[in-house]
């Protein structure tokens, strides 16, 4: 098949883009590289099935030849990103959306939408199913990125509702691996940057606030699997093994070989207290589950913090 994925410098979107084409596909990437790096593409720049395009979704694509499928995951995806970037943000999530919308349905090419556990916001049921419809500050802070990404899946069904389009929703949880940016403000890449420098470990709050981590090559897995069905409806894609920060903290020390030293900050506002998704959907509709433990995950994540510090010096 002939694949377009925006977002495809993006931590997830790339590795997207390798398993794609390990599949034996071809892949046209847009990405503006406001958070996506081309560094994370640089491996496939003699590859024939392969192209990438720098482009803002926000501004309309025309296109370049005939497609089967369109996964839309461009939007600043951390606090700190979109925080520094909110109006862009809800650009990416409404014009944006729109914009990847209208190249599926020229194409009458599947369109799968990268949505976020974010929807669910600080949540009041645990852990969360796809029918909880969330518990969201719409003027908070995060509400940028929130409501952007609740506004592209609502784009989505209208879409399939109206023109009868084949699309998909797939609602991410926290995910870690190879290619996440040190610096995006997130707590896994924040802690592997910080204990590699030696450096007390930053939790806000007390830390007893939960996530659930998922390996990257499981949510690409999820992704792919998601566009091969026929599930219009949102599916929880990320792990259900829920972690405390402060257990996190203590895993990714163990691992390093690192004492243990935290530096407790302020809770950040409308913080969600607890994440952890329901699967059972994607369980029963695509069989799927994650399969990287997250030792495993982490060990791999780790060494890759290290080679590509290694590479800085």
């Amino acid at each position: 098949m002939r694949i377009l994925v925006s977002g495809g410098a993006g931590f997830i979107g790339s590795h997207l883009c390798d398993r794609l084409l390990a599949d034996g596909h071809s892949v046209v990437a847009l990405d503006n590289l406001s958070t996506g790096r081309d560094e994370n593409l640089s491996h496939l720049s003699d590859c024939r099935s392969f192209r990438l395009i720098q482009h803002d979704i926000c501004d309309p694509f025309e296109g370049t030849g005939p497609l089967d499928c369109v996964y839309n995951l461009a939007s600043p995806a951390s606090p700190r990103d979109y925080l520094a970037a909110p109006i862009e943000t809800l650009l990416a999530g409404s014009l944006g959306t729109r914009n990847m919308l209208e190249v599926a349905r020229r194409h009458a090419a599947t369109f799968v939408q990268a949505s976020t556990s974010e929807t669910y916001g600080d949540p009041l049921v645990h852990p969360q199913p796809e029918s909880y419809w969330g518990n969201v500050n719409p003027i908070g802070p995060r509400s940028v990125y929130d409501e952007s990404k609740r506004f592209s899946e609502a784009l989505a069904m209208a879409y399939h509702r109206k023109y009868g389009m084949e699309t998909r929703v797939a609602r991410l949880f926290n995910t870690y691996g190879p290619r996440m940016r040190r610096a995006d403000g997130r707590v896994l890449p924040a802690f592997l940057d910080q204990v590699l420098r030696g450096e007390p470990l930053s939790v806000f709050g007390d830390g007893s606030q939960t996530r659930s981590f998922c390996y990257v090559s499981d949510i690409v897995d999820g992704l792919i699997r998601l566009a091969r069905s026929a599930e219009p409806k949102p599916v929880n894609l990320g792990s259900p093994t829920e972690l405390t920060v402060l257990e996190l903290a203590e895993i990714v020390q163990d691992l390093a070989g690192a004492a243990p030293h935290v530096r407790f900050h302020p809770l950040p506002e409308d913080d969600p207290k607890r994440r952890r998704p329901d699967i059972g959907r994607a369980r029963r509709l695509l069989g799927w589950e994650p399969r990287i433990s997250m030792e495993e995950g982490l060990r791999r994540t780790l060494q890759w913090v290290r080679d590509s510090s290694a590479a800085e010096a």
